[in-house]
């Protein structure tokens, strides 16, 4: 029996969190097992890990990117420090990720990228209403790894967000952009990853979303398949 693909997937440490419960139940339709973790929920980098999911939530804070903190900013340090530690390893080990909303924007600042912290002012023809539901657009580059993942050249997202990647991490590009042309998805050249600005894990219900999903679980077996 084949064992099941094992992702980590980051996030806050609350005892109910949507977006780790959603995360879960997606790679569970898709055949890998996910293991939680957060400041509450420790797993060593030594365990058999195939993948990494960085999560949602929180702001990252400004000094990881060389800008000062916003007074109103809803920082959580303990967790940036954990997530980077993750990220790291995954560079260094070559395993693939990939990155959700908070997720995307801490891989681009780990690699040397950098972020707006409150574009609400600059939206012109998209509003700033969050919601789950997939009410706004992003176009995809014709040759990126998303599109490809995703079968489509225009997706319907959903928006929790008011931060983003201003400048991808190296080895970053940037793949997909809103109808302000804020960046929405990034991917390495090189490397197995990818970054998305919206929610993949809300929108399991349509298959072009649990494609990004089933495009990391393919990056594992294509890494396992090398000798």
């Amino acid at each position: 029996m084949v064992a099941r693909p094992r992702v980590v997937v980051t996030g806050n440490a609350r005892r109910w969190s949507p977006s780790w419960w959603c995360t879960q139940l997606t790679l569970r339709l898709l055949g890998a097992r996910a293991i939680r973790v957060s400041t509450r929920h420790r797993v060593s980098r030594n365990a058999e890990v195939d993948a990494l999911i960085i999560g949602g939530g929180d702001d990252i804070s400004p000094n990881h990117y060389g800008q000062p903190a916003k007074p109103d900013g809803d920082y959580d340090p303990a967790r940036d420090a954990l997530e980077i530690e993750w990220i790291q390893w995954a560079l260094k080990t070559n395993t693939p990720m990939l990155g959700i909303c908070r997720g995307a924007q801490l891989i681009n600042v780990v690699l040397g990228g950098e972020l707006n912290q409150n574009i609400r002012s600059l939206r012109k023809r998209t509003y700033n209403r969050p919601g789950l539901l997939p009410t706004k657009q992003v176009w995809l580059d014709t040759r990126s790894t998303v599109r490809a993942a995703t079968r489509k050249g225009k997706l319907r997202v959903n928006s929790l967000h008011y931060q983003v990647v201003t400048r991808p991490g190296e080895g970053m590009r940037a793949v997909g952009w809103d109808l302000d042309e804020f960046i929405q998805a990034t991917e390495h050249s090189t490397r197995a990853i990818m970054g998305v600005q919206w929610h993949p894990e809300y929108l399991f219900y349509l298959s072009s979303e649990r494609r990004i999903f089933a495009w990391l679980l393919d990056c594992v077996s294509v890494r396992k398949e090398r000798p």
